[in-house]
C-alpha cells in the first residue's frame, strides 16, 4: 500500500451519491450530455435548464458546460447540493444566490482561480481537485467550511487557510509545496494530505491538536519529526520517500496505521510502544 489519496475514494462515492440524489430530485435538461468527451472543445456545449426550482441537489458532472449563467441558477433558492465535475468551465461566477448551498463540486474544470465564493455563507465541502490554480485565496467568507479539497492544481504555498476554524479535511496533494506551513488557527482539522508535492520536512503542524490522519507519501521527508504534539494521531501515510530511521513516535500512542513503504528503512524498531498499531508497510 502506498499511502491513500482521499479525493479518489471520494470521487467514487461521489459520483454514485450524485447520480442517485439527481434521479430522486433534479429535472434537468441540456444540449449535450456525453462522459468522456469533456476536453472536445469543437463538440457544443451543454445548456441548463432548471425544471425543478425547489431541487435541493443538482447533478451537472460531464455536461460540458463553459459557464454559469445566472439565469438559471438564480430560479434554485433551495439548493444544497451543486456537483459540476469534469465540465469546461474557466470562472467561478454567478452562485450570488445560492446562499443554501452547503456542497459545490468543480472538480476537473479549467478554473485558474478561486474566486466568486463570498455569498456562500453555508458551504461545508468544497472540491476544486484537477484545475489550473495557483493560489490559495478567496475562502475568507465560507466560516461553515469543513472539507476542502484542492489536489492536483498548481499550488506553491499553503496560505489564507487560518480563518477557516471549523475545517476537518484539507486535501491539498499533486501540487507544488514545498514547506508545511501557515496551519495555525485550523484547530478542528482531523485530515491532512499533502502526498505527492516536494516537501522536504514534516514542520509546523504541533498546533493541529485534533489531527487523526496525516498523508505525506511521495515526498522528499528524510526524518520522521515533529509529531510529538499530535497524541490523537491514528493513521500515517509517508511511503515514498527518503526516511532511513523509525523514529518521533514516542508519543503517538493512538497509532493504528503506519505506512513506511519505498523508503531506505533497513530495520524495523522503536514501534514496540504503539500497542494500538493494527496495519504497517
Amino acid at each position: 500500500m502506498n499511502g491513500i489519496d482521499s479525493s479518489d475514494s471520494k470521487g467514487d462515492n461521489a459520483e454514485e451519491k450524485n447520480s442517485e440524489g439527481a434521479s430522486q430530485r433534479v429535472q434537468i435538461l441540456q444540449s449535450s450530455r456525453n462522459e468522456g468527451v469533456g476536453d472536445k472543445e469543437d463538440e457544443p456545449p451543454g445548456e441548463i435548464v432548471i425544471i425543478d426550482v425547489n431541487a435541493t441537489e443538482l447533478d451537472l458532472n460531464f455536461s460540458r458546460i463553459r459557464e454559469l449563467t445566472a439565469a438559471e441558477l438564480e430560479k434554485l433558492n433551495c439548493l444544497q447540493h451543486l456537483y459540476l465535475r469534469w465540465n469546461l468551465i474557466k470562472k467561478i461566477e454567478n452562485l450570488q444566490t445560492l446562499v443554501t448551498l452547503r456542497e459545490l463540486e468543480l472538480y476537473g474544470n479549467q478554473i485558474t482561480a478561486i474566486e466568486g465564493l463570498e455569498s456562500l455563507v453555508n458551504l461545508e465541502i468544497l472540491d476544486l481537485s484537477f484545475n489550473r490554480i495557483r493560489e490559495i485565496v478567496g475562502l475568507e467568507k465560507l466560516p461553515k467550511l469543513e472539507k476542502l479539497f484542492l489536489s492536483t492544481n498548481k499550488i506553491s504555498k499553503i496560505e489564507n487557510l487560518n480563518h477557516l476554524s471549523k475545517l476537518k479535511l484539507l486535501e491539498l496533494g499533486n501540487n507544488k509545496i514545498r514547506t508545511i506551513e501557515n496551519l495555525e488557527g485550523l484547530e478542528e482539522l482531523e485530515s491532512l494530505f499533502l502526498g505527492k508535492n516536494r516537501i522536504t520536512k514534516i514542520d509546523n503542524i504541533s498546533s493541529l491538536k485534533n489531527l487523526r490522519q496525516l498523508s505525506i507519501q511521495c515526498n522528499r521527508i528524510t526524518k520522521i519529526e515533529n509529531l510529538n504534539d499530535l497524541f490523537d494521531l491514528e493513521e500515517l501515510y509517508l511511503s515514498e520517500n527518503g526516511i532511513v530511521v523509525i523514529e518521533g513516535l514516542e508519543d503517538n500512542l493512538k497509532l493504528n496505521t503506519i505506512d513506511l513503504a519505498v523508503n531506505k528503512i533497513e530495520k524495523i524498531g522503536n514501534l514496540s510502544h504503539l500497542v494500538e498499531l493494527t496495519e504497517f508497510w
